[in-house]
């Protein structure tokens, strides 16, 4: 949607880029959020971004994620953090962190699937372990931008090192999904989470309720105790809610 916009000209990219200049100075402090909005305009490079989306971020919310949504949002989260950190070195700077979450998301998906094979343009055949450096490779000879793909692999790495590396070597790091994450995955009831410290909320994702209705009184009450997700609901799914929330009024 924003690389859409974008090529429309319905704003300036300049308006959504990290600069902690302005950040710091005049307080646009969305633009810590903005960044990761944008892919870059429409190109084989985006397109190809599109794909390792599609591809491996899937893979891994339905494989060694799966029924482990408070840690798959937290991967998510831990990285945003972690690319605003690095953004700080001025050597890394870079406007726009979105296609860095995209590289560590890759590099997590190459370091829990290291033996998948994985064919490139039909052409290379190489091990999953192997797939950044591959995507890396191939910034380099189309002339892209390696800073992205670098600061996506070190935020990758540092995300596998503390939570699967470091305890592996007997660390003492504590290093879990927090507890204010499982809340929020709690409290919309979207997925699921093995073990979880907190209960889902039983309400969430209902749209409305029908209360109260007697045949052949004078009176159908309808009572609307909440609203969730609205974006989820098609038009005309929405009209049809509309409409017989009309017919309901006109009767009662």
């Amino acid at each position: 949607m924003t690389s859409a916009a974008y090529y429309l000209q319905l704003y300036d990219a300049k308006n959504i880029a990290l600069f902690y200049g302005l950040v710091f100075k005049r307080l646009q402090v969305w633009r810590l959020i903005t960044n990761f909005f944008f892919l870059g305009p429409f190109s084989l490079p985006f397109a190809i971004r599109l794909i390792m989306i599609a591809k491996y971020g899937v893979s891994l919310e339905r494989g060694p994620f799966d029924k482990r949504t408070a840690d798959y949002v937290w991967i998510f989260i831990f990285g945003a953090l972690s690319l605003l950190v690095i953004n700080l070195v001025p050597f890394f700077r870079f406007p726009f962190l979105g296609i860095s979450l995209v590289y560590m998301i890759t590099y997590v998906w190459s370091r829990e699937f290291p033996n998948a094979r994985i064919n490139i343009y039909g052409v290379v055949s190489l091990k999953g372990f192997y797939l950044p450096w591959a995507l890396l490779a191939l910034d380099l000879i189309f002339g892209n931008p390696i800073k992205p793909s670098i600061l996506g692999m070190l935020a990758g790495h540092l995300y596998y090192f503390l939570s699967v590396l470091h305890p592996l070597a007997g660390g003492k790091l504590n290093f879990k999904t927090p507890l204010w994450v499982h809340k929020i995955v709690a409290y919309w009831g979207e997925g699921s989470q093995v073990n979880a410290p907190v209960q889902s909320n039983p309400s969430a994702g209902i749209v409305f309720r029908g209360r109260s209705h007697r045949l052949g009184g004078s009176q159908i009450t309808i009572t609307v105790e909440r609203i969730i997700m609205l974006p989820l609901l098609s038009n005309k799914i929405m009209r049809a809610i509309m409409e017989l929330h009309f017919v309901v009024e006109v009767i009662a």
